[in-house]
């Protein structure tokens, strides 16, 4: 087996109970699919072999990589690229209705998720994202307002996503074990018509300031945000004696949409 990579965060999933759980949350046949950090192909094994339309396998270790190129040389649905998934132009690679695997390396986890989140054409090609999480930030990515993990990454993460908790996974399912267990999360694509948000920065910058001292009420935060504060706050419906974390997430698209409205 290939040793590890600890600077990518690789942990390889070897477990093939919850391989086969994976693959069994979507129909694979006649799909076109994108596998992102296929390593050494344990759950790559499992997608071709449900006969996919297509396969695009992006590998950023250069060793794995080529090894890949190797094993599925002979198949003409799989299309490999040496590339960091953070640095490529996702949206121009994805074909239409795509299912997105990702056994994600921990530290870059909610940036890929986050990537995905700010694609400029909405809805997107994707039709549904499948990845593995440490299980802290998935919680936080599920957490609901008035829950100690509600913060900014379930608020974005909301904002154009619906996210289904499927199942736990177990530390002894990689190697080599990471200190942490997982979560699987499966989020699907939804169309905004409530919130009228132009751009994910200015919500990135509302949860932001909100956010920045999650025990403290919001007046000060929000007059950083506006210059007549109380006014707007008034007019928006939103109590600055509140807390960010007892605010729903609809509060903090509509703070956004007004912010965009005042600049």
């Amino acid at each position: 087996m290939n040793r590890p990579k600890k600077s990518l965060g690789q942990n390889f999933l070897i477990d093939n109970n919850v391989i086969n759980k994976i693959i069994k949350l979507v129909k694979i046949k006649n799909s076109n699919i994108l596998e992102i950090g296929p390593g050494t192909g344990n759950l790559t094994d499992k997608i071709i072999a449900q006969k996919p339309k297509s396969l695009i396998l992006i590998e950023k270790d250069k060793t794995l990589y080529e090894n890949l190129k190797k094993k599925y040389k002979n198949f003409k649905e799989v299309v490999l690229l040496n590339e960091d998934v953070l640095s490529i132009n996702l949206e121009k690679i994805l074909k239409t209705d795509t299912v997105v695997f990702g056994n994600l390396p921990y530290n870059i986890s909610t940036q890929i998720l986050v990537k995905f989140i700010k694609f400029e054409k909405w809805l997107p090609k994707f039709y549904k994202l499948i990845f593995m999480f440490q299980k802290e930030v998935a919680e936080r990515l599920e957490a609901k307002s008035n829950t100690t993990k509600y913060g900014r990454l379930s608020v974005i993460s909301k904002w154009r996503l619906k996210i289904k908790d499927q199942f736990d996974v177990s530390k002894n399912s990689f190697y080599p074990k990471p200190k942490v267990e997982s979560k699987i999360l499966v989020f699907t694509p939804v169309e905004i018509k409530s919130s009228k948000i132009l751009q994910i920065n200015t919500l990135e910058e509302v949860t932001r300031v909100l956010f920045s001292n999650k025990r403290k009420m919001i007046n000060k935060a929000f007059s950083k945000l506006f210059n007549k504060s109380e006014i707007i706050a008034k007019d928006l419906k939103i109590d600055l004696s509140s807390r960010p974390g007892e605010l729903e997430e609809s509060d903090f698209y509509k703070i956004a949409e007004k912010l965009e409205n005042c600049n």
